[in-house]
Protein backbone atom coordinates (compact mmCIF):
# COMPACT_ATOMS: atom_id res chain seq x y z
CA UNK A 1 0.00 0.00 0.00
CA UNK A 2 1.04 3.93 -0.66
CA UNK A 3 2.39 5.62 1.79
CA UNK A 4 1.03 8.99 0.49
CA UNK A 5 -1.90 10.05 -1.25
CA UNK A 6 -0.21 12.66 -3.49
CA UNK A 7 -0.24 11.72 -6.91
CA UNK A 8 1.32 13.14 -9.79
CA UNK A 9 -1.49 13.18 -12.26
CA UNK A 10 -4.97 11.79 -12.43
CA UNK A 11 -3.56 9.33 -14.70
CA UNK A 12 -1.03 7.92 -12.16
CA UNK A 13 -4.30 7.83 -9.49
CA UNK A 14 -6.41 5.78 -12.20
CA UNK A 15 -3.12 3.20 -12.70
CA UNK A 16 -2.96 2.92 -9.15
CA UNK A 17 -6.85 2.14 -8.84
CA UNK A 18 -6.71 -0.06 -11.39
CA UNK A 19 -3.56 -2.45 -9.71
CA UNK A 20 -5.16 -2.24 -6.99
CA UNK A 21 -8.19 -4.04 -7.78
CA UNK A 22 -6.34 -6.11 -10.11
CA UNK A 23 -4.31 -7.25 -7.28
CA UNK A 24 -7.26 -7.41 -4.84
CA UNK A 25 -9.68 -9.59 -7.93
CA UNK A 26 -6.63 -11.90 -7.91
CA UNK A 27 -6.84 -13.00 -4.24
CA UNK A 28 -10.65 -13.11 -4.45
CA UNK A 29 -10.96 -15.17 -8.01
CA UNK A 30 -11.60 -19.08 -6.21
CA UNK A 31 -14.51 -17.39 -4.02
CA UNK A 32 -15.39 -15.78 -7.57
CA UNK A 33 -15.26 -19.14 -9.41
CA UNK A 34 -17.86 -20.23 -6.75
CA UNK A 35 -20.13 -16.97 -7.11
CA UNK A 36 -20.63 -17.04 -10.57
CA UNK A 37 -22.31 -20.15 -10.91
CA UNK A 38 -25.38 -18.41 -9.32
CA UNK A 39 -24.78 -15.24 -11.27
CA UNK A 40 -27.88 -14.37 -13.37
CA UNK A 41 -27.68 -13.33 -17.01
CA UNK A 42 -27.27 -9.28 -17.73
CA UNK A 43 -30.26 -7.04 -18.32
CA UNK A 44 -31.49 -6.78 -22.28
CA UNK A 45 -31.25 -2.99 -21.93
CA UNK A 46 -28.29 -0.92 -21.23
CA UNK A 47 -28.19 1.34 -17.56
CA UNK A 48 -29.15 4.97 -17.87
CA UNK A 49 -25.62 6.83 -18.66
CA UNK A 50 -26.86 9.61 -16.71
CA UNK A 51 -29.39 11.18 -14.25
CA UNK A 52 -32.02 13.73 -15.40
CA UNK A 53 -33.44 16.54 -13.08
CA UNK A 54 -35.71 18.87 -13.72
CA UNK A 55 -35.58 22.43 -12.42
CA UNK A 56 -36.46 25.78 -12.94
CA UNK A 57 -33.82 29.12 -12.87
CA UNK A 58 -34.04 31.20 -10.05
CA UNK A 59 -34.86 35.34 -9.91
CA UNK A 60 -30.76 35.12 -9.07
CA UNK A 61 -29.47 32.77 -12.20
CA UNK A 62 -29.15 29.73 -10.63
CA UNK A 63 -30.14 26.57 -10.05
CA UNK A 64 -29.83 24.06 -7.15
CA UNK A 65 -29.04 20.28 -7.55
CA UNK A 66 -28.09 17.61 -5.29
CA UNK A 67 -27.92 20.37 -2.68
CA UNK A 68 -25.45 22.03 -4.80
CA UNK A 69 -26.24 25.48 -6.41
CA UNK A 70 -24.97 26.20 -9.36
CA UNK A 71 -25.10 29.75 -11.62
CA UNK A 72 -26.65 29.18 -15.88
CA UNK A 73 -26.67 32.35 -18.33
CA UNK A 74 -28.98 34.96 -16.71
CA UNK A 75 -31.04 35.07 -20.36
CA UNK A 76 -32.21 32.17 -18.63
CA UNK A 77 -33.89 32.70 -15.54
CA UNK A 78 -37.64 31.58 -15.29
CA UNK A 79 -36.89 28.94 -17.17
CA UNK A 80 -37.80 25.38 -16.74
CA UNK A 81 -34.35 23.10 -17.53
CA UNK A 82 -34.09 19.89 -18.13
CA UNK A 83 -30.46 18.40 -16.46
CA UNK A 84 -28.18 15.83 -17.02
CA UNK A 85 -26.12 14.70 -14.19
CA UNK A 86 -23.00 12.80 -15.44
CA UNK A 87 -20.17 11.71 -13.57
CA UNK A 88 -18.12 14.57 -14.10
CA UNK A 89 -20.76 17.36 -15.59
CA UNK A 90 -24.05 18.89 -15.75
CA UNK A 91 -25.92 19.49 -19.38
CA UNK A 92 -28.59 21.67 -19.06
CA UNK A 93 -31.03 21.54 -22.05
CA UNK A 94 -33.97 23.68 -23.10
CA UNK A 95 -36.06 21.87 -25.24
CA UNK A 96 -33.72 19.65 -27.67
CA UNK A 97 -31.40 22.24 -27.32
CA UNK A 98 -27.99 22.40 -25.34
CA UNK A 99 -28.26 25.45 -23.31
CA UNK A 100 -24.85 24.98 -20.92
CA UNK A 101 -22.46 22.31 -19.82
CA UNK A 102 -20.30 22.74 -16.79
CA UNK A 103 -18.42 20.59 -14.09
CA UNK A 104 -20.38 19.10 -11.80
CA UNK A 105 -19.43 19.73 -8.18
CA UNK A 106 -18.83 16.82 -5.74
CA UNK A 107 -20.26 16.46 -2.39
CA UNK A 108 -23.22 18.46 -0.94
CA UNK A 109 -23.58 22.29 0.14
CA UNK A 110 -21.51 23.81 -2.26
CA UNK A 111 -21.83 26.41 -5.34
CA UNK A 112 -20.35 27.24 -8.24
CA UNK A 113 -20.97 30.88 -8.99
CA UNK A 114 -19.69 32.33 -12.53
CA UNK A 115 -19.91 36.27 -12.48
CA UNK A 116 -20.37 36.28 -16.08
CA UNK A 117 -23.96 34.90 -15.04
CA UNK A 118 -25.14 37.45 -12.30
CA UNK A 119 -23.06 40.52 -12.92
CA UNK A 120 -25.81 41.94 -15.49
CA UNK A 121 -28.52 41.42 -12.84
CA UNK A 122 -26.13 43.42 -10.48
CA UNK A 123 -25.58 46.06 -12.75
CA UNK A 124 -29.46 46.86 -12.62
CA UNK A 125 -28.73 47.16 -8.41
CA UNK A 126 -25.58 47.43 -8.13
CA UNK A 127 -25.91 48.08 -4.11
CA UNK A 128 -26.96 44.75 -4.13
CA UNK A 129 -23.25 43.40 -3.99
CA UNK A 130 -22.62 44.16 -0.93
CA UNK A 131 -25.37 41.21 0.43
CA UNK A 132 -24.63 38.90 -2.51
CA UNK A 133 -24.38 35.62 -0.57
CA UNK A 134 -21.54 34.44 -2.58
CA UNK A 135 -20.07 37.41 -3.08
CA UNK A 136 -16.32 35.81 -2.60
CA UNK A 137 -17.18 34.31 -5.82
CA UNK A 138 -17.17 37.86 -7.60
CA UNK A 139 -13.36 38.45 -7.79
CA UNK A 140 -12.15 36.27 -11.02
CA UNK A 141 -8.56 37.02 -9.63
CA UNK A 142 -6.60 38.08 -7.02
CA UNK A 143 -5.84 41.40 -8.72
CA UNK A 144 -10.14 42.13 -9.05
CA UNK A 145 -10.19 41.54 -5.38
CA UNK A 146 -6.92 43.81 -4.33
CA UNK A 147 -8.70 46.55 -7.18
CA UNK A 148 -11.85 46.14 -5.05
CA UNK A 149 -9.82 46.68 -1.40
CA UNK A 150 -8.04 49.95 -3.02
CA UNK A 151 -12.00 51.05 -4.07
CA UNK A 152 -13.51 50.52 -0.51
CA UNK A 153 -10.57 52.61 1.09
CA UNK A 154 -11.07 55.55 -1.05
CA UNK A 155 -14.97 55.54 -1.02
CA UNK A 156 -16.98 52.58 0.48
CA UNK A 157 -20.34 54.58 -0.42
CA UNK A 158 -18.50 54.77 -4.34
CA UNK A 159 -16.56 51.34 -3.92
CA UNK A 160 -19.41 48.76 -4.57
CA UNK A 161 -21.15 50.85 -7.60
CA UNK A 162 -17.60 51.38 -9.40
CA UNK A 163 -16.26 47.95 -8.67
CA UNK A 164 -19.87 46.09 -10.36
CA UNK A 165 -19.10 48.08 -13.34
CA UNK A 166 -15.96 47.21 -13.80
CA UNK A 167 -17.05 43.15 -13.56
CA UNK A 168 -19.40 44.13 -16.12
CA UNK A 169 -16.72 45.29 -18.40
CA UNK A 170 -14.52 42.42 -17.96
CA UNK A 171 -17.58 40.27 -18.92
CA UNK A 172 -19.04 42.07 -21.87
CA UNK A 173 -15.34 42.70 -23.17
CA UNK A 174 -12.31 40.97 -21.95
CA UNK A 175 -11.43 39.91 -18.50
CA UNK A 176 -7.70 39.51 -19.21
CA UNK A 177 -7.33 42.95 -20.26
CA UNK A 178 -9.52 44.53 -17.33
CA UNK A 179 -6.86 42.67 -15.12
CA UNK A 180 -4.34 44.05 -16.96
CA UNK A 181 -5.67 47.72 -16.44
CA UNK A 182 -5.93 46.76 -13.15
CA UNK A 183 -2.49 45.79 -12.63
CA UNK A 184 -1.11 48.94 -14.38
CA UNK A 185 -3.51 51.59 -12.01
CA UNK A 186 -2.81 49.25 -8.74
CA UNK A 187 1.52 49.88 -9.64
CA UNK A 188 1.06 53.32 -10.58
CA UNK A 189 -0.37 53.71 -6.96
CA UNK A 190 -3.77 55.06 -8.97
CA UNK A 191 -7.06 54.49 -7.98
CA UNK A 192 -9.14 51.87 -10.40
CA UNK A 193 -12.21 53.33 -10.47
CA UNK A 194 -14.41 52.63 -13.30
CA UNK A 195 -13.69 55.61 -15.63
CA UNK A 196 -9.50 54.91 -15.35
CA UNK A 197 -9.92 51.27 -16.05
CA UNK A 198 -12.74 51.88 -19.37
CA UNK A 199 -10.24 54.46 -20.46
CA UNK A 200 -6.83 51.63 -20.75
CA UNK A 201 -9.06 49.21 -22.07
CA UNK A 202 -10.66 51.44 -25.05
CA UNK A 203 -8.59 54.63 -25.14
CA UNK A 204 -10.68 57.53 -25.90
CA UNK A 205 -9.60 59.01 -28.65
CA UNK A 206 -11.10 61.82 -31.46
CA UNK A 207 -11.80 61.29 -35.17
CA UNK A 208 -11.31 64.00 -37.08
CA UNK A 209 -13.71 64.92 -39.55
CA UNK A 210 -12.75 65.87 -43.00
CA UNK A 211 -14.04 69.31 -44.22
CA UNK A 212 -16.31 67.89 -47.90
CA UNK A 213 -16.43 70.52 -50.80
CA UNK A 214 -18.86 69.71 -53.64
CA UNK A 215 -16.89 70.88 -56.87
CA UNK A 216 -18.16 73.19 -59.62
CA UNK A 217 -18.54 71.12 -62.60
CA UNK A 218 -18.86 72.45 -66.14
CA UNK A 219 -21.58 70.63 -68.21
CA UNK A 220 -21.20 72.48 -71.62
CA UNK A 221 -19.01 70.05 -73.01
CA UNK A 222 -21.29 67.22 -73.12
CA UNK A 223 -23.47 69.71 -74.83
CA UNK A 224 -21.20 69.01 -77.79
CA UNK A 225 -22.40 65.01 -77.69
CA UNK A 226 -26.13 66.03 -78.25
CA UNK A 227 -26.74 65.68 -82.00
CA UNK A 228 -29.58 68.43 -81.84
CA UNK A 229 -27.23 71.16 -79.64
CA UNK A 230 -24.48 70.11 -82.25
CA UNK A 231 -26.57 70.98 -85.78
CA UNK A 232 -27.70 74.21 -83.97
CA UNK A 233 -24.32 75.14 -83.22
Amino acid sequence: MRTSRDFPSREAYERFLQDLVRTRNLKRSVAFAQEREALQPLPTTALAPCQEVRVTVSQFSTIQIKANVYSVPSRLIGTSLLVRLRAETLEGYVGSTVAFTMPRLIGKQQHRIDYRHVIWSLVRKPGAFAAYRYRDDLFPTTTFRLAYDRLVSSSIERADRDYVRILHLAASTSESEVETALTLLLEASTLPCFDAVRDLVHPPHSTEILALSTPQLDLSPYDELIPSRRSHA
